[in-house]
């Protein structure tokens, strides 16, 4: 019994490896042929209409996601949390209306930033061709790592600290 626990486990090790390696083969594929250029975002306007200002001292977090991807909904829990310690913009491409957005937003108790892209002009600006889409950019606004798909909490505070 205890031979059969450790090939199960050794397996399950095995297999998690061999899931992740391909997951960010497949990240590193997809982002070739994102926007790589230097942040050129001064002021965009929220959800909410308001007006928001980038901060031209700090890595900021562009995130890319959409009502209708379940990959989005099953990360939107760690931009969240990200998003209470650094700059973080996402972007809702082709996701209904402001309204829809936001009764999604309250629906699953989302309150970072959000610019609704409902006719795609960010995602073509960025080059954006999978959902959820993640750029993270240092403070001078270049572009120091990307992934395409989904994103840990972990994950993402790693690559905003190496910034630092």
């Amino acid at each position: 019994m205890k031979e059969k626990l450790k090939k199960y486990i050794k397996e399950i090790i095995v297999f998690v490896v061999v899931l992740t390696i391909a997951a960010n083969v497949i990240s590193y594929y997809r982002s070739q042929d994102l926007n790589k250029e230097k942040l050129d975002l001064k002021t965009v306007t929220l959800l909410d209409g308001s007006l928001h200002k980038i901060p031209n001292d700090k890595p900021i977090l562009l995130h890319f996601w959409a009502t209708w991807c379940p990959t989005c909904k099953i990360e939107a829990p760690n931009i969240e949390k990200i998003s209470k310690d650094y700059e973080v913009i996402t972007i809702a491409v082709q996701s209904g209306t402001k309204k829809q957005i936001q009764n999604y937003l309250n629906e699953h108790k989302l309150t970072f930033k959000v610019i609704n892209d409902e006719n795609g002009f960010y995602s073509r600006k960025f080059k954006i061709q999978a959902f959820p889409t993640t750029l993270i950019y240092d403070s001078k606004k270049s572009l120091k790592f990307s992934e395409v798909g989904y994103t840990s909490t972990l994950g993402l505070y790693a690559r905003i600290a190496f910034l630092k």
